[in-house]
Formats: C-alpha cells, structure tokens, sequence
C-alpha cells in the first residue's frame, strides 16, 4: 500500500492541553465531561478508553474544533492545541467519526476524499495523487467516480479515514474507526495509520472498544471517567495493574472477557422466514448478492457474517421487509403473518411493528423523537396501548439497557454506545416475533456488551427469533448463533453451519 503521508512530507506534530476542562450539552443537567487534566506531547500515540458514555467522543469532537458554540453547550476550563483553541487550530487535526454517514459530503468517492484538501487550499496538482495515495493506504479499492452511496458501511468508514489521512494533519483523531470493518480490513486500517503517523509523525488519539488491536501501535493509555481522567500511563501499567477495576468498570482489558449468556435449553422452534433462490439490491437491477436460501427460526439466533460490501446490511433490510428482493422471493409462516399458511413478505410498515423489528446499522438512520422517553413510545403508540401498558413496556426498556438516567435527554446527544441500545429498546417496545439487528454491539464497553448480549439471549429463549449482521465474532458464540456467511471466498459448507 503507498504510504499517505506521502515519503518526505513530515509535519508538526500537535500537542494537546487540558486544564480543567468540560462540557455540558445544552440539553443536558449532567455534564458529558468534567475536570479533564492531561498533556498530550507532540508525536505521542494514545489510546483513549472509558466506559460508554464516559464522553470518549465528546473529547474527540472537542479537539477537533466541531462540538459547536453556545447554543450547542457549554465549557468550562482550558482545551488547547498547540497552545490555541481547537477552533484556531484550523486544519492541524483529522477527525474520522464513529458514524461514517455522517462524513460523506459528495457524491463520488474521489470527490469525497480530495474536499478536505480542497477546503485547506492545497494545490489542485498535489490533491489527486494524495486522494489516490490515501484511498490505496485504506485498502479501498474502487473507482474514483464510485458513487458514495453505493459502499457499505465498512468501506464509508475507510473513505472517512482516507479522507482525514489526505489532509496530512498534525493530530490524527479516530474514534471507533474499525468498529463496521471485517478482520481483513481491521487489519489494513490499522497498518494504514500506523504507516501514515510513522512516516508524518502526526500525533494520534484513537477510541476503540477493540483495545488488543491497537496496543502495538500506541504508547500510552488514558481512562476518561465520571471525574476526569482517571488511569494515565503505559499501555502495561494502566491495563496489567489496574486492569481488574477497569473490567469491572466497563472498560475492555485484553485477557478479561465479559460474561456470556449460557447455551439454549431448548433446539430452534419454526420456521418464521423462508428465503430461497433470493436476490438483493440496494440499486434496482444491480444485485449484491444473490442464490440465497437460509431459514430463520423462532426461539434461535442466525448471524450473517462476511466481508465488507458482500450485501449483509441489504440482506437484513430484505428478511425484515424493508427492501424488495431483486429476484426470488422471502415467505413467513402462518405463525409470523398472524394469517392462512406461508405468504410472500408483503407488509405496510405498520403492519411490521409487532412481527419483525429492526435496528439499523447507523442509530440517527431511526431516530424520531427529540427525547429517549418519547423515542421508546413511538411503536407502542402507533399500536394504540394504553398508557399504563406504554409506561410500564418503556420503563422496563430503559432500565435494562442502562439509559433510564437519560430517559429527558435528546437522543442525538447520547454517545454511540448510547444511541444503539437506544435503538435496540425501540425495536423491542413492540415485542416483535423477530428481531432484525446490524452491529448490535457497535460502541459498547465490556459491560454493555455482557447486558446486550444476555438480553438478545434471553428473548431467544423466550422464542424470539434473531438475525444478526456481525463482525464481532464473540456475538455469534455468546448466542449459539447459526452463521450464514455471504461472500465469494465463503466456501460451501460455511453457508450455514452451527458456531
């Protein structure tokens, strides 16, 4: 792959300084962040760890000058970059976000990746070869004039970072930048940055729940709590001695796993969903995928797993009912339809509300209310329950995935790990008999993880079935999950195995 800081091309390294710093979101009673003392020296590779909703983000989109004014919120203390604030610091850092959607600015790919050059005033004749340069790093390889909107999640997510790394800044920010990428890509992202920040010497911070993956690459370990920083040092200090406080506290520790759910009492119960010869497209007339025939089961867990872009999201659009199939077709029981024996999978979306519920792979794609309260209501109101049975279902919602303190909180102020329980509550407001889910664990910590997990199981057991789309490997063996891998290097015997 070439090198994106491009051979010579070194530049200042940034050094960033908190002195009681914090934030409040203007929404907010509770501060996101509070008292944050640290010094990071130019060149310095950090690791940045915390449990969910520890303001891990928030500190990140505070360096990089992008967590808005006033009315946004309010600060306290000092946060300086190389001495100035981070809005002065215009073009020293190179945010990659958890959330790809929400960087894609253009249409085309190689558009895309050249904007942030083109915004620093870098000359036309030196944009291009960095835009290829950074596209090559990231191991994204296609067409410069590919549309934007036709990449999976997990190549939007290397677009992201191609573009930050094409800016050649002197602080490099990554907050969860492998969370939506295959074992293969995880691998080449991490290669990528650590070429890109060795040969520029630009400073790095990463959040990443994947902590063993980016331990070789850094050099120091920081542990954002409810009081400010509270562990700070090497990476086998902070992990080795302090790491059983941490795990316990949420925070991923290599060699400490959370606890898994034990294995099904009971073998898969009916077939709920039949696909057989199924095609599927997000464009019309261009397949991602097709010759798919699986069964998914009530009472059992199905994982579909596979490369990047191998249409896993589009295949989980289709089984939920949210996509047409390109060819073939996709039948529910009588059981599922409420109805006369097997039927196509022809509903009006209100009509899914208590069959089939769906969390998506990015939480803003859902939400719909400007608090989590009202976010969890939707479904139950839309059913016409009464509100005793809509207060007692959201209650119990918000108290298992955590976020009963942020019950009055606006949704799109909630960390990721945040926002994807959230989506996940929505979804099981309605106690639909299957449950459709993209990266469910996207942005927990160890403790979160552990909570989701025992509740996806519990709902197996209770006879829900569930269909997950996966990169984490831990979620499909923490389920007992059958694997339907998509993908051409997918051999016969893995299309469907039991884990």
């Amino acid at each position: 792959m070439s090198d994106v800081a491009g051979r010579g091309h070194r530049v200042a390294p940034a050094r960033v300084e908190a002195r009681g710093w914090g934030w409040r979101h203007a929404s907010r009673r509770a501060w996101a962040l509070d008292a944050v003392d640290l010094i990071i020296e130019p060149g310095e590779r950090v690791l940045l760890l915390g449990a969910s909703g520890a303001g891990k983000s928030t500190f990140l989109h505070a360096v990089a000058g992008v967590l808005g004014g006033a009315e946004e919120g309010e600060s306290r203390g000092d946060l300086l970059i190389d001495g100035a604030p981070p809005e002065a610091a215009r073009g020293r850092s190179g945010l990659v976000l958890q959330d790809p959607d929400s960087q894609v600015i253009l249409s085309r790919v190689g558009d895309d990746v050249a904007f942030g050059c083109e915004n620093l005033g870098v000359p036309r004749e030196e944009i291009w070869p960095r835009v290829r340069e950074a596209l090559d790093a990231v191991a994204l390889d296609v067409a410069l004039d590919r549309p934007t909107k036709a990449l999976s999640g997990g190549q939007k997510q290397r677009l992201a970072l191609a573009g930050a790394l094409a800016m050649r800044p002197g602080l490099v920010l990554l907050d969860e930048p492998t969370a939506n990428l295959d074992p293969d890509g995880v691998a080449e992202v991490r290669a990528a940055v650590g070429r890109a920040v060795a040969e520029s010497g630009a400073t790095l911070i990463v959040v990443e729940h994947r902590v063993e993956v980016w331990l070789p690459l850094v050099d120091r370990v920081i542990v954002l709590g409810p009081e400010g920083v509270i562990a700070d040092g090497t990476p086998g200090h902070v992990l080795g001695e302090r790491g059983a406080r941490l795990a316990a506290a949420g925070v991923w520790v290599p060699g400490i796993p959370p606890a898994t759910p034990p294995a099904p009492a009971r073998p898969p119960g009916e077939v709920l969903l039949r696909a057989r010869d199924l095609a599927v497209a997000r464009v019309r007339g261009v397949a991602v995928a097709s010759g798919l025939d699986l069964d998914v089961h009530a009472g059992a867990a199905l994982a579909i797993t596979g490369p990047n872009g191998a249409g896993k999201s589009t295949l989980a659009l289709t089984l939920a009912g949210l996509l047409a199939p390109a060819a073939g077709e996709v039948r529910a029981s009588e059981s599922l339809d409420a109805g006369a024996g097997e039927v196509p999978l022809r509903w009006r979306s209100r009509d899914l509300l208590t069959r089939i519920g769906t969390v998506f792979q990015e939480p803003e794609h859902q939400l719909l209310r400007t608090t989590v309260q009202d976010e969890l209501e939707v479904g139950p109101r839309a059913l016409g329950r009464s509100e005793d049975v809509i207060a007692a279902r959201t209650d119990e919602l918000l108290e298992r995935l955590r976020l009963a303190h942020l019950a009055r909180a606006n949704p799109y102020t909630l960390s990721g790990g945040e926002k994807r329980r959230l989506t996940v509550a929505a979804a099981l407001a309605t106690s639909p008999r299957l449950l459709v889910l993209d990266e469910p664990t996207f942005g927990q910590d160890a403790r979160t993880w552990s909570e989701l997990v025992a509740l996806l199981a519990a709902l197996r057991d209770e006879g829900t079935a569930i269909l997950t789309v996966t990169h984490d490997a831990a979620v499909v063996a923490a389920l007992h999950a059958r694997r339907f891998v998509l993908g051409a290097q997918a051999a016969p015997a893995e299309r469907e195995d039991a884990s």
